[in-house]
């Protein structure tokens, strides 16, 4: 397949359109947090991962400050919050195109049932990782 192959931007346009039900979904049917911020809000996508010693949460968070993430553990649910904001050159300069969200983001993520220790945070390959590792289960 080729850049002009209308093939690659009907994929690309269907993972988006999949991504956007996803979030419209879970926005939908999740039930409502106390933490939950009363403005609209964007969602980065996330993975997580348990092993035996911990949890792993990864947000892609390209071109935001980690010093700025918020992390809390509330009725055994993550909330991870922040917000993605343009870079000054960006504010004068003519947009061809913007598909990273930009403003306040959160997301709320279900965690595995059991206690956890005080979540560690670091930055990898334009991720925000979390590790929660899990209360009596690590080795010295």
């Amino acid at each position: 397949m080729t850049n002009d192959d209308p093939r690659n931007w009907m994929w690309s346009e269907a993972l988006q359109m999949l991504a956007r039900a996803e979030r419209l979904h879970r926005q939908v049917f999740s039930p409502p947090i106390a933490l939950r911020s009363s403005g609209p809000a964007w969602e980065p996508p996330t993975d997580v991962l348990e092993t035996d010693e911990s949890v792993l949460i990864l947000v892609a968070l390209p071109g935001v400050d980690p010093e700025q993430v918020e992390v809390a553990i509330q009725n055994g649910i993550l909330i991870i919050a922040g917000e993605r904001v343009l870079p000054p050159q960006l504010r004068i300069a003519r947009i061809h195109r913007l598909e990273l969200p930009q403003g306040r983001f959160e997301r709320h993520i279900p965690l595995p049932a059991g206690r956890y220790e005080t979540p560690q945070t670091a930055v990898l390959n334009g991720c925000v990782v979390i590790e929660l590792p899990k209360a009596g289960r690590r080795t010295p």
